[in-house]
């Protein structure tokens, strides 16, 4: 199922990407359309990780809240919107290959959630690893992140592998899902009645 969705590339991807996006700005550089649309996923991942660092701020000032809000808000629009083009498009490939799933059982999960759970795996894996690492923690704090990562990369690495069976369930013709769309109704100002009730 790999020319399809490889859940051992995304993994190196995304880890990849969180140790060079600390380093320096993002860049998308993939080429294979699946993958670009699972590193824009993962771009607005590691851009909301930030900005709630900061909402967390205790000395930040309501202007800057608010600021972070906003920006918190459009960041979780592209992120789920890049989620359901990953959903599109992995039921876009398997038509395309004449691969129905149609009658098959229903997963509750998607692909796209399942990428999307990954990257946040991989930048939690990237935080608690700094953790360990701290010259200024107690060797308590950094022992203890220590089991806190091994867990997370053993989660990582189990839902990696459930990716993989699932992936190999649909091409089976074994499993279905559906695109499931977010409807965030804050965001649209024709939903958001703090928005429409403010038009003239």
């Amino acid at each position: 199922m790999a020319d399809l969705i490889d859940p051992e590339q995304i993994v190196k991807l995304q880890t990849a990407d969180v140790e060079r996006w600390h380093a320096g700005p993002i860049v998308l550089d993939q080429r294979d359309e699946l993958m670009l649309l699972v590193e824009q996923n993962h771009a607005r991942n590691f851009e909301l990780w930030h900005e709630e660092d900061r909402a967390r701020d205790p000395e930040a000032d309501d202007r800057v809240i608010a600021t972070v809000k906003r920006a918190i808000d459009k960041l979780n629009q592209a992120r789920n919107d890049a989620m359901e083009k990953i959903d599109e498009l992995v039921l876009a490939r398997l038509d395309g290959r004449g691969q129905t799933t149609e009658g098959s059982p229903l997963h509750s999960e998607t692909v796209g959630s399942i990428v999307d759970r990954l990257s946040i795996l991989s930048l939690k894996c990237y935080h608690m690893r700094e953790q360990t690492l701290r010259k200024d923690a107690s060797d308590e704090h950094r022992e203890s992140c220590r089991d806190k990562l091994r867990v997370l990369e053993t989660q990582r690495a189990d839902l990696a592998g459930a990716l993989g069976r699932f992936a190999g369930e649909l091409e089976r013709g074994e499993k279905a899902f559906r695109v499931y769309r977010q409807m965030k109704m804050y965001n649209d100002p024709s939903l958001n009645p703090v928005l429409y009730d403010k038009k003239p």
